[in-house]
Parts: C-alpha cells; structure tokens; sequence
C-alpha cells in the first residue's frame, strides 16, 4: 500500500514537471516573437527615416544651381507662379496671399517631417525647407535678363548730298509672312498663338508711319499636317493682302481670311516675298520683311539661303524673324535665317514678349534721322521699364523666397523642432544666398543698363553731328 501511494506520488510529480516544462517551452517563442515583431518595426521605422532623409536633395549653394532649381513642393502645390513675381508696386498680391494662406499650410505640414527626423543637422534641415519652399521661377527672366537687348540701332546717315536726296525719296515696303501651320493653333500664357500673333501684327501695322507699303503673306494655310495634304499645305503660299497703301479695314478683313492649319514652308514663304519685292530696288526703296514662324521648315526647303538671296540681291531686304514658343532646333535654325537675311532673330513665349518684340524694339522707323534726334524719349522710357521689370522679378522671387525659408525656421525653432543654433545656421545661410544671387543680379542689370546708356550716347552723338554737319552746308549755299 504504501509502495502503491509512493509510485503515485512520484508520478504526480513528473506530470507536474513535464506540464510546467511544456508551458514554459511554449511561453518563451511567444515571448520572442513579440520581441522580434518589435525590433522588425524599430528597424522598419528607422529604414523609412534614413529613406526620407536621404530623398531630399541637397540645396545649391552656388549661383547656377540656385537658377536651374526645381520649384519647392509646397511652392509648386499651393502659390500660382504670378502671385510669387507680383510686381513691387502690387506688394500685397503676394504679403496677403502669404500670410493668409501659404504661411497656414507651411506651419501645418512642416513639422510632421522634423517629428519623424529628429536628428537632422543645419544643412539636411535647411535642403529640406528649400526642397519645399524654395522657387523655380529664376531661369527664365535669367536668361532674359542674361541676353538682354535693348533694341536701339544706329540710323542710316548717308554721307552726301546725292544719297540724303535718295534717302528722302526711298519709300518703306514692310512685308510681313504668317506662319498658318497646324501647330500655331497651340495654346501659350495669354491665349492662342494664331490669334495672339494676328492680333499683334494688326496693331503693329496700324502704328506704321503714313506712307509705307504693307503686305501680308500666309503660308501654310491650307490642307491639315497629314501626309497625304502635305503637297497641297507646302504650296500654299498667298499675299492675302498684295503691296500697297495700308487700309485697316482691307488689312483685317486679310487677316480674318485663313486659320492655322498644315506644314510649314518658310522657304517658299521666302521666295514669294522676294518674287512680290523683285520691281522694288534698294535705289528707290527700303525693304523689311518680318516673319512669324513657331518652327522649323517641313516642306523641304532652305529657309537659310532664301533669306540670304532676299538680303544679298538687289532688293536687299532685311529679314527679321519672330520665333514663337519655338523648340531648340526650330531657335537655331531660324536664327540662321535671320542673320543670313541680315535681320535680326527674336524668341518670345507669350503676348507679352510678342507685343514687346514687334511693337517697341523692330516697328521700323521711316526717315529716323529726320524725324527724331536719335534715340527718342519713348524708346528709351520703354527700354528701361522692360529691363527693370526683368530686374524686378527676380529679386522679388529671391527676397520672397529667402523670406519663407527665414520665417521657416522661426517656426520650427519655436515648436522645439529644431535647435536655437541649428535655426540660426539656416538663417545665415538663407541670407548668405539672398545677398549672392542679389549682387549677381543687380550686376547683370547695371551692366545691361550701361550698354544701353552707351548706345543711346552713341546713337546721339552721330545723328547730332550728323545734322550739325549738314546745317552747315545748307547754310553755305
């Protein structure tokens, strides 16, 4: 008996044992799984902080890095690009579009970043604030402001009696050649390039001076930019409104006559002015022809040595071409049309720029030495408010820029986000930049202003002596 209850005792006890063990084998894997899932997310967290952290690129610290920059993503979401260059003069366009807008939205999504980034330094904190709210407006107006021209010209001033006699008498042809191909019905800032172009064509037309002659041609009018029309467009080449008189009714009633439509023969559009300018020499006649073409030439021809045989022979036309919205390709071609035609070559991208070319730098002047002293007032009015509204725009791009990336900081320093001497790193350096790209511009602006100042001196100066020199030889008869 007693050995029968020692025998269940001891087997009692193993039982015990074995349980106990099993549940304390089955305790510890739950127990490390736990474990693991934890460190997986620490780790998983940690790879998605390094990942965001290493996505920003680094800001530019150098002048053409800071030009060519990609507009900020809250930038580029939340403000229109005319409200970031709002003129001067139109302060508040911007100050009240920032602070009761854009400041709000920065201030709410900023710090989510920086909570979950907690040990950037000054510079990823400061490539983090331009990757949101720096600009991407400097290149353009860069590189208006980089090839600036400020469009005066030294007049003709013949040298004795017999040619200011000729010179008196020469009669202005101006003829104009509209590019009508399918691609003129795109869109640009302002509206559509057929009707932006026909407008400022009417306008530049309606201010020449009395007694210029005046023809417009249409190329490329016809059939539609498909292969099988492609004879019937690269034919299609009509002065809709012949040499003559300048009449406005007649002249928009010519422009309201075709639309945009197929290919684009710029030679032949060539060739045709030449054709229509053959009975007027350059001994009784100056001859200008303006060109409008947004590309290159599709119907095989040369527009190059078209524009050479206008300028070269005796009609001696000048050429000048209006490349609008046009490629890098279609720039360099028409720009070597322009110069073989002895003209000048111009690119514009909007109304703006359009009107600007035609109407104030190229509207040619009939007798400038007899009707002007050299470079008149309202030239020289207009020259300098287009060259300090490329000069306005971007130093308010750059002031407004270092201005949100300033405050920025302010901000995230308050909130504890980032240290007092971090924020203070960002704030010397946002200022370092400003002043570096300021000084850079307000180099170019006075250097553009200077060759101006020195072309009109000079445009002054001859047409001055020039007449004080033939005053006197009336005076002597």
């Amino acid at each position: 008996m007693f050995v029968q209850k020692r025998i269940r005792l001891i087997s009692l006890l193993l039982f015990s044992c074995i349980t106990l063990a099993a549940c304390s084998s089955q305790a510890k894997p739950d127990t490390t799984a736990a474990e693991e899932t934890e460190e997986k997310a620490k780790v998983k967290e940690q790879e998605k902080t390094t990942t965001a952290t290493d996505d920003i690129p680094v800001a530019s610290l150098e002048l053409e890095g800071m030009i060519a920059q990609q507009p900020g993503k809250l930038v580029e979401q939340h403000m229109a690009p005319e409200i970031e260059v709002a003129e001067t003069k139109n302060f508040w366009t911007y100050q009240n579009f920032y602070e009761g807008t854009f400041e709000p939205i920065m201030q709410e999504e900023l710090p989510a970043y920086f909570q979950g980034n907690k040990n950037l330094d000054a510079d990823q904190i400061y490539n983090y604030l331009v990757y949101q709210l720096g600009s991407g407006q400097y290149q353009s107006d860069y590189d208006q402001l980089v090839s600036y021209d400020h469009g005066y010209e030294m007049p003709e001033l013949p040298d004795g009696k017999d040619e200011i006699e000729v010179a008196k008498a020469r009669k202005t042809n101006v003829v104009i050649l509209m590019d009508a191909s399918g691609s003129m019905k795109a869109e640009v800032a302002g509206g559509v390039k057929m009707t932006l172009a026909k407008e400022a064509i009417e306008q530049f037309t309606s201010e020449l001076e009395e007694g210029m002659n005046v023809s417009l041609l249409a190329y490329g009018h016809k059939g539609r930019g498909i292969d099988a029309e492609k004879e019937l467009s690269c034919s299609s080449i009509d002065a809709v409104y012949p040499l003559g008189e300048y009449n406005e009714a007649a002249f928009h009633e010519a422009m309201d006559s075709f639309q945009a439509s197929g290919w684009t023969p710029l030679a032949g559009a060539m060739e045709k002015a030449q054709e229509l300018l053959a009975p007027y020499g350059n001994d009784g006649y100056r001859n200008v022809v303006y060109i409008v073409s947004d590309g290159i030439e599709t119907c095989g021809g040369d527009p190059i040595a078209a524009a050479k045989k206008l300028h070269e022979g005796n009609i001696e036309a000048k050429v000048n071409i209006i490349g609008f919205d046009v490629d890098d390709e279609g720039q360099n071609q028409l720009r070597e049309a322009a110069e073989a035609g002895g003209g000048k070559y111009a690119t514009v991208r909007d109304q703006a720029g359009f009107e600007d070319v035609l109407l104030k730098k190229w509207k040619p002047s009939f007798m400038q030495v007899w009707s002007q002293q050299g470079v008149s007032l309202r030239n020289l009015v207009d020259q300098m408010e287009e060259l300090q509204e490329i000069y306005g725009r971007l130093s308010n791009v750059s002031d407004r820029e270092a201005g949100r990336i300033y405050s920025a900081a302010r901000f995230l320093r308050g909130e504890k986000l980032i240290s007092d001497e971090d924020a203070q790193i960002v704030i010397d350096r946002v200022e370092e930049m400003k002043q570096l790209r300021g000084n850079h511009f307000k180099e170019l602006y006075d250097d553009k202003s200077a060759e101006a100042k020195q072309a009109r001196d000079d445009i002054d100066v001859a047409v001055q002596a020039w007449k004080d020199k033939w005053y006197e030889e009336l005076e002597k008869e």
